[in-house]
């Protein structure tokens, strides 16, 4: 299913996330679901398991990285708002004439620390392709 939205359904889907404290929200055709887990594991999880979600969806998230941007493209996501989004992600996502609204580009997305640059960042950052980002955040993810 294709997420075709109104400027008014998406409005309301970026509140959500914001005002329910979501790390995003996800909409494809009538299912909305709201994820609260920090970086790319809920995208990862989506992804393996229920990759219909992801397929045609739009998407509202606070940060995205080149990770989360690789896992939502090769979910299929048609559209997507990040309140923060870095620069590789948005190559990506123009790369696939993706649509990403953002309020705010950055170079690259900070670890949790803040003492430097994410580590899914970091390990996606040679990485041309989507499908390329695959494989290193399979292994982030099954390490942590």
């Amino acid at each position: 299913m294709t997420a075709y939205l109104t400027d008014t359904e998406r409005k309301r889907l970026i509140d959500r996330l914001h005002a329910e404290g979501c790390s995003c929200v996800i909409r494809n055709g009538a299912q909305t679901r709201l994820f609260h887990e920090r970086g790319v594991k809920d995208l990862y999880r989506l992804l393996r398991e229920e990759p219909a979600l992801l397929d045609g969806a739009f998407v509202a998230d606070k940060v995205v990285g080149k990770g989360a941007a690789a896992l939502m493209i090769v979910g299929g996501v048609h559209e997507i708002y990040a309140d923060v989004i870095s620069t590789p992600a948005l190559e990506l996502f123009a790369a696939r004439g993706i649509r990403a609204v953002h309020a705010l580009e950055v170079p690259h997305i900070v670890n949790r620390a803040g003492t430097g640059v994410c580590p899914v960042e970091t390990l996606c950052r040679d990485c041309r392709t989507a499908e390329e980002c695959m494989e290193p955040i399979r292994r982030f993810i099954e390490s942590c």
